[in-house]
């Protein structure tokens, strides 16, 4: 029966190899020691909070060794762990509390006061501050009751709910991602069989640990395989840099904003980076010329696909094809179906471009209080359709064009902006670029791209429509190009292009 306790499955085959390594304190655990540190919070969860099998527990804090203790809590009680988005607001927290009814909250001290403002709007049950300050409940209170004592996990079947992670709702209310433990096991043996990981293969964490991407490339991966994972409590380009020369880091993950960071910084040029075999990018498509950036310092840069709904792995390519087919995503893992359809649902030819589904093991179970949006994600055959506009060529190499969503139409024929921000990306002068489609009374929507500038350069609007204009067909030539400062982003990377279209429509007024 598939479960997902990979931290006790692992310890029990390698105890005292190196599990993580807290850059924050300096620890470094082994899976023995990691192991009994997540029973004794599923004990505290249970015996402690008096939480049962299918509550939900929240969790906002910042990376850190508590953080994954809970998360590997679920996989031993049964309790439903519910991570919180730290960068959001108490009243958009509140949204995310009321949907799933949390019976606990454990919090960080750095965001004691939003969880003041919140328990304000809502109820979030028995508060836990994760240190020692506070007039709540702390948890080296619940520690110290809880004691030393053996410990059974109950069973957890394949589709019991592990965790809901709730998607960034950059478009609308946030839904709640109902992750079953057969899809968190499922995603961490694929991704070392398809990856190639190794128990040698060591990962620094600096993505935040309440986003899919950090839990699922690598957390559970690289432990699954026996590795070890260094983990960052937030994101600073130095030491991150530092910290893959020091611990001999072999495979990171970022997003494209990350990568184009710790490309600009001092270290980049200098850190050592001779057990490197590759990093890999997701989140949103990785501009050509960032890959190119990475290769000519020697470094295998791979482009990765995936969602919250559907693991946030789901490609997989080789080093060369890395080069040769820079731009993809790569072929689908093992016992991944993905196909691209058309409007009807029907699959396309090779190098069409339509939306991206998948079906498999990998999939969710939907999403949590909310059978609507559940029934129009999954077709009657089991598919779940992404939203994400893609093409499969004749050799199975997939390609994302962009969201479905972000597509426009202009004189009859569909345009995909990511198409033209790749393009934007490539200018010298250029260092982050969006673009939206707007209505326009000729040709029904144009496009308008919003660009920043790179440090210390100049740029005009000619000098830019002539760039993509030698690039690209001239319909997709943006009809406008505004200079701003900088985009606003989900904690993830993600341009929120609301935001955008929003900033126009109050300029038309």
């Amino acid at each position: 029966m598939i479960c997902a306790d990979i931290i006790g499955e692992r310890s029990r085959l390698s105890p005292d190899r190196t599990a993580v390594i807290d850059v924050a304190t300096g620890a470094r655990l082994s899976y023995r020691e990691m192991d009994h540190r997540a029973a004794t919070c599923a004990r505290a969860w249970l015996y402690e909070l008096g939480l049962k099998h299918g509550d939900r527990i929240g969790i906002l804090s910042e990376n850190r060794l508590e953080f994954l203790d809970a998360f590997f809590a679920a996989a031993k009680s049964g309790v439903i762990l519910v991570p919180l988005g730290t960068r959001l607001t108490a009243a958009e927290l509140a949204v995310v509390v009321s949907d799933c009814n949390l019976s606990a909250l454990m919090y960080g001290a750095e965001h004691a006061e939003t969880v003041r403002e919140l328990t304000a709007e809502v109820g979030v049950g028995r508060l836990v501050a994760l240190d020692g300050e506070g007039e709540d409940l702390t948890w080296e209170t619940v520690l110290a009751s809880i004691g030393e004592g053996e410990y059974v996990p109950p069973l957890c079947r394949p589709d019991d709910p592990y965790c809901l992670l709730y998607t960034s709702g950059t478009t609308g209310r946030p839904k709640g991602v109902i992750t079953p433990h057969r899809m968190v096991a499922w995603n961490a043996y694929n991704t070392v069989a398809c990856w190639q990981l190794s128990e040698d293969d060591v990962s620094p964490i600096f993505t935040p640990l309440y986003h899919a991407g950090g839990l699922g490339a690598f957390l559970m991966p690289i432990l699954l395989a026996g590795g070890t994972i260094v983990l960052h409590r937030e994101f600073d380009a130095s030491e991150v840099w530092r910290v893959i020369e020091e611990e001999r880091c072999t495979v990171v993950l970022g997003v494209p904003t990350i990568w184009k960071m710790l490309a600009d910084a001092p270290e980049f040029k200098t850190a050592g980076l001779g057990r490197v075999r590759w990093f890999i990018s997701g989140g949103a498509p990785m501009p050509r010329h960032l890959v190119d950036i990475y290769r000519e310092r020697g470094i295998v840069m791979r482009q990765g696909y995936g969602l919250t709904e559907v693991g946030v792995n789901c490609f997989a390519m080789s080093d060369d094809e890395a080069w040769t087919r820079a731009g993809s995503i790569g072929r689908p893992l093992m016992f991944t179906e993905a196909r691209v359809v058309d409007e009807g649902g029907q699959l396309l030819p090779a190098n069409e471009v339509g939306e991206l589904c998948f079906r498999g093991p990998h999939v969710s179970a939907g999403y949590w209080n909310n059978p609507e949006a559940t029934a129009a994600s999954v077709d009657k055959e089991g598919w779940f359709h992404t939203g994400d506009m893609a093409r499969c060529d004749e050799d199975g190499f997939f390609y994302i064009a962009g969201r479905a969503k972000d597509m426009f139409i202009s004189g009859g024929v569909n345009v995909y902006p990511a198409e033209i921000e790749n393009v934007l990306l490539q200018h010298a002068s250029l260092a982050d670029a969006s673009v939206i489609g707007v209505p326009h009374a000729t040709w029904g929507e144009v496009g308008v791209a919003f660009v920043v500038a790179a440090e210390g350069a100049a740029v005009t609007p000619d000098d830019l429509g002539q760039f993509v204009g030698a690039r690209l067909a001239r319909y997709k030539i943006p009809k406008e190009f505004r200079i701003v400062d900088a985009l606003p982003r989900t904690p993830y990377g993600k341009v929120v292009k609301g935001e955008l279209l929003e900033a126009w429509k109050m300029e038309q007024k």
